[in-house]
């Protein structure tokens, strides 16, 4: 890619107009100086002091906080939060966000806020060290009514959008926002949308979706293949499966290996890899998935070809990981560094 090249592709995300569906978390970050440490005198237990809460967007927030910085013309979210004071942080985040709508991010109070709550310990001269994590999840069924109003949300949208993403991270199938309604809906307009991009990640695995672009992880790509390979064994398998998986979605399939980059497919287009960059000092890989589905989405949105959707979401994941205690994003300069240093 040359630097050219970059400057259109950066110029065009800004005219692009994405939805993400999918589950909403509060990341909820509790700095604690170990300096002030007590031990309770009615229990005897040990008292870590926080110092300061940082709150910001998660799981499918992640994705919306990691396009936002790259500033396209409008974000929807479309997803859904508790009527607590969890949910009131997550709203308040997402609106700290540039370009944000949030008409079709629900508030039913039937739900819980999803939330993670991530103590750090953080030591002069070391990298943050987190202790044990407090979460808040939904494990009963979406309600009807919830399902409905999302949608009718992502019908009522899905006419204005240039790309929608699909993100489950729920803690267990038909618990949180991709239940099996509203992924029928996305296939009914993904049919009646072909040229819409629509980007799916799932941490259950994509098995039961319908033939959208697919963003997974080789053990994702081992569940959904059926294979049962060593990780060794399964990186030699990868390049014709994932040409054989988007020859039969029609659309471009990416599979993501940590250290060993990413390997990408599309239809007509054999399997490409495209190398990690180098890491430097302490990483924090929390959130670079994310980061890279964003990335991807709106690359291929803006018309870059396969490798330089890779090049430029393996730049951003490179600049997130060196974010030490955070779910990070990459600005257009941070990605410009990486990919012309």
């Amino acid at each position: 890619m040359t630097p050219a090249r970059f400057d259109a592709l950066i110029a065009r995300f800004r005219t692009l107009r994405l939805g993400v569906v999918g589950d909403f978390s509060l990341d909820r970050y509790f700095d604690i100086d170990p300096a002030r440490a007590e031990k309770s005198l009615e229990t005897g237990l040990p008292v870590h002091n926080v110092t300061r809460v940082r709150c910001q967007p998660g799981a499918a927030g992640n994705i919306v906080q990691n396009l936002a910085a790259l500033s396209p013309a409008a974000l929807w979210p479309v997803g859904y939060c508790g009527d607590d004071g969890e949910g009131f942080e997550l709203r308040r985040a997402l609106r700290r966000l540039g370009g944000m709508q949030l008409d079709h991010f629900l508030q039913p109070p039937t739900r819980l806020t999803f939330t993670y709550t991530k103590p750090l310990v953080h030591t002069p001269g070391q990298p943050p060290k987190e202790l044990a994590r407090l979460d808040i999840k939904n494990w009963t069924p979406t309600p009807a009514t919830v399902e409905s109003a999302l949608i009718a949300s992502l019908q009522h949208l899905a006419p204005q959008l240039d790309a929608l993403i699909v993100m489950d991270q729920a803690a267990a199938p038909g618990a949180g926002v991709v239940s099996r309604g509203v992924l029928a809906a996305v296939a009914a307009i993904a049919r009646a949308h072909p040229p819409l991009v629509i980007m799916a990640d799932s941490r259950h695995g994509l098995t039961t979706y319908p033939p959208l672009c697919f963003k997974m992880n080789a053990a994702e790509f081992a569940l959904l293949t059926g294979r049962s390979d060593s990780p060794a064994e399964l990186f030699d398998h990868i390049p014709g499966g994932a040409t054989e998986l988007a020859q039969r979605n029609g659309r471009p399939v990416f599979i993501t290996l940590a250290e060993r980059g990413m390997i990408g497919a599309a239809p007509g287009v054999r399997a490409v890899h495209v190398p990690a960059l180098p890491v430097h000092g302490p990483i924090d890989i929390v959130g670079a998935g994310d980061t890279v589905t964003a990335m991807l989405t709106l690359a291929l949105t803006a018309g870059a070809n396969l490798r330089e959707a890779m090049e430029l979401a393996q730049a951003a994941a490179s600049v997130v990981v060196h974010q030490l205690g955070t779910t990070g994003t990459a600005t257009p300069l941070q990605l410009q560094r990486k990919l012309f240093p």
